[in-house]
């Protein structure tokens, strides 16, 4: 396999802190570079059907809890990764494009519910699919085999990190 830009990187630091184990930018570095790509990708994926990327987490998640597709703002917080107060912001702006709609909690009477609407469901689904397509395509290079070793590789790396955010 051809050199690439990570190996020349760690070529240069080997040679200029040869007392350093570099090691690590073998990995990380390509898992850093690979991120931002993929981070565009799905950028553009995501506006071929009008979404940011911050639409598509709350729209999926969602899309994800099953029928009736409503989850409490709080939980939007932990799916998502983001305060409440941007959460708010989020559920207002997805409202007002028609996606989503807020409905009492039949449990909490101060409670308010986050439900997806038939056009935010259409737009989600649409989206996911096209996105799957793409990452399908990236991962074609690889046997069904070495997908799933490397998702179990990259799942104890992220592990420890989800542990503690939990």
């Amino acid at each position: 396999m051809a050199a690439d830009d990570v190996d020349r990187i760690v070529s240069a630091w080997r040679r200029e802190r040869p007392g350093l184990d570099v090691a690590p930018l073998e990995v990380f570095s390509r898992v850093s570079r690979l991120a931002r790509r993929l981070d565009r990708a799905r950028g553009t994926a995501f506006a071929e059907h009008g979404l940011d990327g911050w639409e598509f987490d709350v729209l999926s998640a969602l899309r994800r809890a099953g029928t009736p597709y409503e989850l409490s703002p709080g939980q939007l917080v932990t799916e998502t990764l983001v305060t409440s107060g941007t959460m708010t912001n989020r559920v207002d702006r997805l409202a007002a494009r028609g996606y989503v709609e807020r409905h009492p909690d039949p449990s909490d009477r101060r409670g308010v519910l986050v439900r997806l609407t038939p056009t935010g469901m259409d737009v989600v689904d649409a989206a996911l699919a096209d996105l799957l397509a793409h990452e399908h395509q990236l991962l074609a290079e690889l046997s069904g085999t070495e997908r799933d070793d490397l998702a179990a590789l990259l799942r104890r790396l992220l592990h420890p990190f989800e542990t503690d955010a939990g």
